[in-house]
Parts: structure tokens; C-alpha cells; sequence
């Protein structure tokens, strides 16, 4: 007897029916690197929908930067982007400056530069660095960190923090760069550049790093600009928005330096512009040392804003005075608003200040990179793989401190 052939008109009826499975990714930190949750609807290993919940670790940021004075603002600040601290105490210190009509002198702008350049590497060290690690490339990991460490390693030296370094104040600088600030930086540069050389060697035509990065979470350009991302995750659609170049700030005009684009906007563009950054960072930070001056102011003068040196504040009654108000009233900043932005690891960092006349803010408002740019992922990653969530969201590069609200 011969075998029955029949042809199936639509191959979709060997498929058999079923329901779409749930899953939960997070908050825990093996599922996802943060506290974050993520409800995948599943057909199988194809995403089908996907609700992205930010706001697990309860910190409440706007809210703490409203009980305290002006200055005691600064550590919250570093723990919006742990990653890149220094960046985050500049954008808040700009603001109040805004608000109060003063300018910071100029070997503070070059030292607030070079510290959040500093940053800016270690961030996309470390983005990096986690997106290759989730892909099965352990080793590039460990090339990044040691960079990372020996950036750390300078930012410690001047701020006495290795990660948290509250370190910019209103007006200026905590203290003054120190004597081998120019020395450490310059020794600094080709060692970063002899590590990205190692990462591109091993990832860029790796099969399997292309196959997983290229043509994965891609954004087109009119999705980005209708959901206001910025930062690497623009540009890599091919838009070259950098704050430093649009509207300038400190002395970034100065300097000769590109805005990184890409084309695709996949993974794959936003690893490339990240570490093309890098490289545009160390020849800011080349340009900046060479610039600085290496003497002269490093806060404004002004015991209405400054706190006097402590021989000072021991040995005279006015600087005792002007101490003691500073600490327990604060910085009587005029009554008024504003906005200021700055460009942070991830994007535009903005803050909008709000003063009453009195030494704490009646409302503090930050405009996160990460949180805008997190409100994308998911139309980022409907249709995809299961796998590709965690490729993607590596090169989001949502840090929970800013998407905390």
C-alpha cells in the first residue's frame, strides 16, 4: 500500500495550539542586573509582550534633596548614576549656580571636566564591559574593570572616595586638584586605548557577539525623538544630539572633540559608540590637562556661599560666623526656578531647582537619562527573542538610582 501524501495548504496548521506563557524576570539580581522587573508574555521563546517595572529600590531622591540644605545635596546626587558620581554632583552644582547668577572660576571648570570625564570612561567602561560579560565574553569583563579600577584609582586620589565622591560644591570644588592630577591623567590615556584595542580584537568579529548584538533592540531615529531619548542610545540612530556640542557648558568649547554616531541603532552601534566615546573622552581629558591652569581659584570667593578654611574659622570670629550660618541655614539662594542640563554617561541630566529665598529647596526635580530611555525597551523588544532582553537592556544601561522615582 502506498503512503498518502497530502500537501498542507498553510504550513501554520503543523503548529499546535497553546497559550502564551508569563514569566517574571527580577526584581532579584539574577535575573536582572538592578532592581528591576520585568512580565514577559511568551509564544514560546518569541516575545509577545513585555511590562518593564522600574522603582525597586524605594530611595525617594526628590524628596530626600528637600530636607536638607542646598549642599547637602550632593551625596544623594552621586547615587543617581553610581557609575559615574562625579558627572551627576556637576549637573546638580550648574543649576544652583544658574540659580544664583554666578560662574565658578576657571580652573574649577577644567578640574569639574577632567573628574567627569573620568566618569563618563569608567560608565561606558562599565556598560561595556556587563554587555559582553552577559554574552559569554568573561574576559573582555575583566580587561574593562582593571581600566575601570585604575580610573578609580585617580578619581580616589583627588576626592578621597572611590566611588562616592561628593565632591563638587556650589560655586567650585571641594578642594583643589592635586600637584600629580596632569601626571596621573596623561599616563592614564594610552592604557585606555591599548584595552579598547584588546575588546575590539576579540568582540567586533566575533560570530557569535555579531549574531546576538547586530540587528537586535533596534530604535529608529523617530522612535527615539518622540520618546525624548538621548545620550549613546540616540546617537547610535544616527543623531548627533550631545549637550557638550549643542548648547556648551563649563569649557567644553574649547575643545576638539566629535559627536559619535551610529546608523542602526541596534546593540551592536550602541557597544560601538560607547567605546568610540571613550576614546573621544581621553582626548577631551589630553586637551584639558594641557589647558588647566595650575594655580588660581578653585571656588568663588564669597562666605555667602564658600565655607572658609578651617584656620580661618578657628582663629576669627567672621569665618566662625560665616561657617556656622552655612552649615545649620545654608545657601540663601534667591527665590526662583530653573533648569539646567548637562550631558551624563547615559544622556541629557537635567534638574530643575525650585527656591523659596531659604537655604533648602522647595523642590528639587531631576530629568534622568536612564528612566526616558528605559520607557523605550518595549517596543525595543516585542517580536524578539527571550535571549535578547538581556543583550538589549545591557546596552540600555538603566541604572536603578535614576530610574528610582
Amino acid at each position: 500500500m502506498e503512503p498518502i501524501e497530502e500537501e498542507l495548504e498553510d504550513e501554520s496548521a503543523l503548529e499546535l495550539p497553546s497559550d502564551p506563557m508569563r514569566l517574571n524576570m527580577g526584581p532579584s539580581h539574577p535575573a536582572m542586573h538592578g532592581t528591576i522587573k520585568m512580565i514577559v508574555d511568551l509564544d514560546g521563546e518569541i516575545i509577545r509582550d513585555i511590562d518593564v517595572q522600574p522603582g525597586y529600590l524605594h530611595r525617594g531622591f526628590e524628596k530626600s534633596c528637600e530636607r536638607g540644605t542646598w549642599q547637602q545635596i550632593f551625596p544623594y546626587t552621586d547615587r543617581l548614576n553610581y557609575c559615574s558620581p562625579a558627572l551627576n554632583n556637576v549637573g546638580f552644582a550648574l543649576a544652583a549656580e544658574k540659580l544664583l547668577g554666578i560662574k565658578a572660576p576657571e580652573r574649577s571648570q577644567y578640574y569639574r571636566v577632567i573628574l567627569g570625564e573620568l566618569a563618563r570612561v569608567s560608565d561606558h567602561l562599565t556598560c561595556n564591559a556587563a554587555s559582553a560579560m552577559e554574552l559569554g565574553a568573561f574576559t573582555p569583563l575583566l580587561w574593562c574593570l582593571k581600566v575601570r579600577d585604575w580610573v578609580w584609582d585617580i578619581l580616589e586620589k583627588e576626592t578621597g572616595a572611590r566611588m562616592m565622591h561628593s565632591f563638587a560644591r556650589i560655586g567650585g570644588m571641594a578642594k583643589a586638584p592635586t600637584a600629580t592630577l596632569k601626571q596621573d591623567v596623561r599616563a592614564l590615556l594610552p592604557e585606555i586605548e591599548k584595552v579598547l584595542g584588546e575588546v575590539e580584537t576579540m568582540l567586533l568579529r566575533n560570530r557569535i557577539f555579531i549574531d546576538r548584538m547586530q540587528g537586535v533592540g533596534k530604535l529608529s531615529k523617530e522612535l527615539a525623538l518622540d520618546a525624548g531619548v538621548t545620550g549613546p542610545m540616540l546617537r547610535s540612530t544616527g543623531i548627533d544630539y550631545d549637550v557638550r556640542k549643542a548648547n556648551p557648558y563649563l569649557v567644553y568649547d574649547r575643545f576638539d572633540f566629535e559627536v559619535v554616531v551610529g546608523h542602526d541603532g541596534d546593540n551592536y552601534d550602541r557597544f560601538l559608540v560607547r567605546t568610540e566615546e571613550i576614546r573621544q573622552s581621553c582626548k577631551i581629558l589630553a586637551q584639558a590637562c594641557d589647558q588647566m591652569p595650575d594655580d588660581g581659584l578653585i571656588c568663588v570667593e564669597d562666605l555667602r556661599i564658600t565655607l572658609p578654611e578651617k584656620p580661618l574659622v578657628y582663629s576669627t570670629i567672621e569665618a566662625t560666623i560665616a561657617h556656622f550660618k552655612l552649615v545649620m541655614e545654608g545657601i540663601k539662594i534667591p527665590a526662583g526656578e530653573v533648569y539646567s542640563y548637562t550631558e551624563g554617561a547615559n544622556g541629557e541630566l537635567g534638574f530643575h531647582l525650585v527656591s523659596d529665598g531659604s537655604g533648602t529647596p522647595y523642590r528639587v526635580r531631576c530629568r534622568p537619562p536612564c528612566f526616558i530611555n528605559l520607557a523605550i525597551l518595549r517596543d525595543m523588544l516585542v517580536g524578539s527573542m527571550i535571549a535578547d532582553i538581556i543583550a538589549t537592556f545591557g546596552t540600555v544601561n538603566m541604572i536603578g538610582g535614576e530610574c528610582d522615582r
